[in-house]
């Protein structure tokens, strides 16, 4: 079964839809009433964006990644779920020099098992990953953003700083995550 942990994006409801056209069996829950001790009853999560920034929210999103990690648990983390896969781990993230909202080519640079090549994504965010701690490996990048794939090195762990529920490329990536 997969988790997907609602962070607040105005997004949630793409990938929920998306999910259910997969029939995808998953159960959706904000940080706020997620029991971290029912994790063990998951086999991946996907971890949303998010709208504002919150310490609680931010305490439990880091619970679920140091689960995932110990328990090799597959994780995507998007947009917000990717940079707090980085803060989890040590990274950094800075405040963008402006609003990066719209369509982008991301270039595939690292072989993995969610892309190949390039893909055509949407972006919505307004913080990035400034810098990637040891254990994630860059998969992908964008003229606007030198972390638009990363991966947590030889486990099925990932973020995207685009919003795969938003684009047809973004949906085969969820797809594939979904059939690891």
């Amino acid at each position: 079964m997969l988790l997907v942990v609602d962070n607040g994006s105005i997004y949630t409801k793409n990938l929920t839809d998306f999910l259910d056209k997969l029939n995808i069996s998953f159960e959706k829950q904000t940080p706020q009433f997620l029991d971290l001790h029912l994790l063990e009853n998951y086999n991946s999560i996907i971890l949303s964006g998010r709208r504002k920034n919150e310490k609680k929210t931010n305490e439990i999103n880091s619970k679920i990644v140091n689960y995932s990690i110990k328990h090799d648990l597959k994780l995507l983390g998007i947009c917000y779920g990717a940079e707090i896969l980085a803060l989890t781990l040590g990274g950094t993230i800075r405040k963008t020099e402006s609003l990066q909202k719209g369509n982008e080519t991301i270039e595939i640079f690292e072989d993995n098992s969610l892309s190949n090549g390039s893909l055509d994504v949407f972006e919505s965010h307004g913080f990035e990953i400034s810098k990637l701690p040891s254990k994630l490996i860059p998969l992908a990048k964008s003229k606007n953003c030198k972390y638009e794939i990363i991966q947590y090195e030889k486990k099925l762990i990932f973020g995207t700083q685009f919003h795969p529920e938003m684009s047809l490329d973004g949906y085969k990536l969820i797809e594939k995550f979904c059939l690891l």
